[in-house]
């Protein structure tokens, strides 16, 4: 629902809104009608008290909004916040706590930066795109606003804000990109709890495995038979050191460091691929 907006309203006496300024002159002296509109019921009366509070301090939350502008938003649709949150705060405000002013002021700032909070973009896009956005907005918003109109095809996008084609598309594209999405939220309104995380990939932790061993499989070729048979025996067949050295009539010493060496230069073989795949920009292929 729009809010009206004017900076004054026919027939309001001109002491009401100018009689005792203080911070600014968009701060008039409510304090009566706040006083009365206290103590009306709900009902005719006490909304005509309420309508023109509101239209007393409209001034003020325009100024509000206006600290507000070029973040990509555009000042109208900051006016309409600025004015929601002044509604808010009048609705609130309780007389015998001080002035009004110092009240509004924090409800309707924090109204206009939970509106950013809540449709900021989720990155940085240049201001021309930003532009197109708000231009396609308003207009769709334009030509919808009657009961049971159409949506507007891109040509009629196109035909109202004087756009081309094209630029209404990137409009359009950037309408619908404006906000992230959460992960948690739910792809329905079912209440099976399937959330858009759900529908991710998981890294597979064999995948890692596979590259490994893949990598390491020339330098294990490179090996002299022995150490090839040593490796295969403590990590394929899972002997001890102590087995391995009873079984080649070697100490246990020994079959250590050959273990410790293997190891070493299979690493450093697999370390030297990854580096030459860097500085090549390829990725090594194995037999």
């Amino acid at each position: 629902m729009l809010i009206e907006t004017p900076t004054h309203r026919p027939g309001t006496p001109e002491t009401t809104t100018t009689a005792s300024r203080r911070r600014h002159d968009d701060a008039p002296d409510t304090a009566a009608l706040f006083a009365r509109m206290a103590e009306l019921e709900e009902g005719p009366e006490r909304e005509a008290v309420r309508d023109e509070l509101v239209t007393l301090w409209l001034p003020m939350a325009h100024r509000i909004a206006g600290r507000f502008r070029d973040r990509g938003e555009s000042i109208e649709d900051l006016r309409q916040v600025a004015a929601l949150g002044l509604v808010k705060a009048i609705d609130r405000f309780d007389p015998s706590r001080g002035a009004f002013e110092s009240y509004a002021v924090p409800t309707i700032t924090g109204e206009v930066k939970r509106h950013f909070r809540d449709r900021m973009w989720a990155l940085r896009v240049p201001r021309r795109v930003q532009e197109l956005r708000n231009k396609v907005r308003v207009a769709r918003r334009e030509l919808t606003q009657n009961p049971g109109s159409p949506e507007p095809s891109v040509a009629d996008l196109a035909k109202h804000t004087g756009l081309t084609e094209e630029e209404v598309n990137a409009g359009l594209e950037a309408l619908d990109s404006f906000s992230t999405l959460s992960l948690d939220a739910e792809l329905s309104a079912d209440d099976d709890g399937y959330s858009l995380a759900d529908t991710l990939g998981a890294a597979d932790s064999s995948y890692d495995i596979v590259v490994d061993r893949e990598s390491a499989k020339e330098g294990l070729r490179r090996l002299p038979e022995r150490e090839r048979a040593i490796l295969y025996m403590r990590f394929f067949e899972d002997m001890t050191q102590s087995r391995i050295a009873d079984h080649l009539g070697i100490s246990q010493m020994h079959v250590s460091r050959l273990i410790s060496r293997s190891c070493a230069r299979v690493r450093d073989e697999v370390l030297g691929q990854r580096t030459s795949n860097r500085g090549s920009g390829g990725t090594s292929t194995t037999a």
